[in-house]
């Protein structure tokens, strides 16, 4: 057969094979939003009424979310249950959401200008997100009060003292203002657990990521939200280690000495994930 010029049967295959992409990455983004707005009016009814199914419903959301995005989580460790918890996580994309919250039901503390985004910030307050607004300082000490209420009622929080998403090769210093709420919580003489969680982008289609690959997934800078979506989907199922690590407690350290060891801990689980040696 005759191929005409500048063009082969492996340009064709390829061609083929991109077009199978985009229609693939058309369905998922179509699912998801059919998935999502069906859920919105569920969550925000659990939320109006004050049902338990509030605090536990985004997880299930998001569980089905990562199926659907084609997100494969391998959890390592246990989270800390049954008790309000102050779980601290390193920061690489708008797919933590997704990922932290599927596996273990949680809520965030994220930056003020989250709550003002399109579609995505009305996500975030479904889900009872404590926002900080960073440019004022005297807004710190608000926030705290209102972590401290979450953590002792019994709450799961969220938060990412980085500050910032990055690459997802590595772990940005750790800030401590916000950690200052745990050292406030005090139950049965003892103050509210603080866990830290890592998260590590390991494998593209059932193979090792590189580290070339982690930025098509890893969401920072100046990116904007939904070309990176959309390039994310493109790249194929995604595969993470999620790593609950042993609590740390401010009975023992100072919540910057606490905030160093949380950091030391998460740079230890991402890089252990990222080669390969995930501790059982």
């Amino acid at each position: 057969m005759a191929f005409p010029k500048g063009e082969s049967p492996s340009r064709d295959a390829a061609g083929a094979r991109g077009v199978m992409a985009r229609l693939r990455a058309a369905t998922i983004l179509a699912v998801f939003l059919i998935v999502t707005l069906a859920a919105m009016p569920v969550q925000w009814l659990f939320i109006k009424l004050k049902l338990p199914a509030a605090r536990t419903f985004p997880g299930r959301y998001h569980h089905l979310v990562c199926a659907i995005f084609g997100i494969h989580i391998r959890v390592r460790g246990k989270p800390v249950t049954g008790q309000g918890v102050l779980m601290v996580a390193n920061h690489t994309s708008w797919a933590d959401i997704l990922i932290f919250s599927a596996a273990t039901p949680l809520c965030f503390v994220a930056k003020a200008e989250v709550a003002r985004w399109p579609f995505f910030g009305t996500l975030a307050r479904l889900q009872r997100t404590v926002f900080v607004e960073r440019e004022r300082r005297s807004a710190t000490g608000e926030v705290r009060d209102v972590i401290r209420e979450r953590l002792m009622a019994g709450e799961t929080l969220l938060l990412f003292p980085e500050g910032t998403s990055h690459d997802g090769n590595r772990v940005l210093p750790f800030k401590s203002a916000l950690l200052g709420a745990a050292e406030a919580v005090l139950a049965g003489g003892k103050h509210v657990a603080v866990q830290p969680v890592s998260a590590a982008f390991t494998g593209l289609y059932g193979l090792p990521m590189g580290r070339e690959n982690r930025p098509l997934f890893a969401w920072y800078g100046d990116m904007e939200m939904m070309p990176h979506l959309w390039e994310a989907i493109l790249a194929g199922p995604l595969e993470v280690v999620v790593q609950f690590h042993a609590p740390l407690s401010l009975d023992d350290m100072d919540r910057k000495t606490l905030a160093l060891r949380a950091q030391q801990v998460i740079q230890t689980g991402v890089a252990e994930a990222l080669q390969g040696r995930i501790a059982a």
